[in-house]
């Protein structure tokens, strides 16, 4: 198993590369100058400059790429924000916490209602709530965020007065954004949780169980879930992913202070070392979530985990041989 998270650990290098260098590339070749951004149009042409020159911009591709690159492993310098001047790291880490919050309830509001829905959906096959589940869940993936964002405020917040519109700072706050990201993961984990209990509740050890006299609820909770759980967690761990990097909209809607709004912003100020400090946070938060969804199958199915024991054993064996 750690010989496992070390490979894992070690794949991670090059799609952290891989990021840097399709992020980096894509600042560079965007329309404007964050020189003048920042002076503003009424600057001289002589200020810009200048500007440019101690920002680096005029140097040329590879050599902007090469300190980028070194000053991240040399020294864990993600830069510094034009706007603010603070370093970019430290006002990403500021940020992180709030997004990952969101993130976190968000897919916990996704798993409420996508599990319990999918399993009824799955052993109610082709009855009316079932049929209704799907269109739901139909809804639920087509639906922009945005949209179902502006819906619930002007339902809970204007007319209702129930919740806050807007802000971060308590419980209330957090149940609109999280309920407007929650429904769509929900929708996608209802149908992944329902095709593959289908696939499941058919298996003959399903049939002998309920022939035993087990009842159905202990067969589908005890038996049927527990081996149809990998295809859930895999979607559960992508729907994490998603919401984390895909939460830059809803951010900005609910004025919520994570990094998805402090990338937007930092686009329109064209602030390119906060938005390429961002992308590679999530990135690495991301392979950092896929490797947990790994390591969580062994817990789940022990088949997996006598895979990597037999391996163990099987290396051992050969060293003795050997010896």
């Amino acid at each position: 198993m750690i010989r496992f998270i070390g490979k894992r650990l070690l794949m991670m290098i090059p799609v952290v590369f891989g990021v840097i260098l399709v992020v980096f590339t894509m600042m560079y070749i965007t329309p404007g100058d964050p020189a003048r951004s920042m002076l503003g149009e009424a600057a001289a042409e002589e200020e810009v400059e200048n500007l440019r020159e101690e920002l680096g911009l005029n140097d040329p591709y590879l050599v902007r790429l090469g300190r980028y690159i070194k000053d991240m492993i040399l020294h864990g310098d993600l830069g510094t924000s034009y706007t603010t001047k603070q370093p970019v790291t430290t006002e990403i880490m500021t940020r992180f916490p709030t997004t990952f919050l969101l993130a976190s309830l968000s897919v916990l509001v996704a798993v409420c209602i996508g599990v319990p829905t999918g399993i009824l959906s799955a052993t109610k096959q082709y009855s009316i709530l079932d049929n209704i589940s799907r269109v739901v869940a139909l809804l639920g993936v087509s639906m922009p965020n945005f949209w179902m964002g502006l819906m619930l405020i002007i339902i809970f917040s204007l007319n209702l007065g129930w919740l806050p519109s807007s802000g971060f700072y308590g419980p209330s706050y957090w149940i609109l954004p999280a309920v407007t990201i929650g429904t769509s993961s929900a929708a996608v984990i209802m149908r992944m949780t329902r095709s593959s209990m289908l696939e499941v509740i058919r298996q003959d050890y399903i049939r002998t169980a309920l022939g035993k006299g087990q009842t159905q609820r202990m067969v589908i909770i005890k038996h049927a879930l527990k081996n149809a759980l990998i295809p859930i967690i895999t979607t559960v761990g992508l729907q994490f992913g998603i919401v984390l990097g895909g939460s830059v909209m809803t951010e900005s809607i609910f004025s919520v202070p994570g990094i998805g709004k402090l990338m937007i912003d930092s686009i329109k100020a064209r602030n390119y070392p906060v938005v390429q400090g961002g992308v590679l946070l999530i990135a690495i938060v991301f392979s950092f979530v896929n490797l947990a969804v790994d390591l969580l199958y062994a817990y789940v199915d022990p088949r997996i985990k006598a895979q990597y024991s037999r391996k163990k054993e099987k290396k051992n064996g050969l060293e003795a041989e050997t010896t």
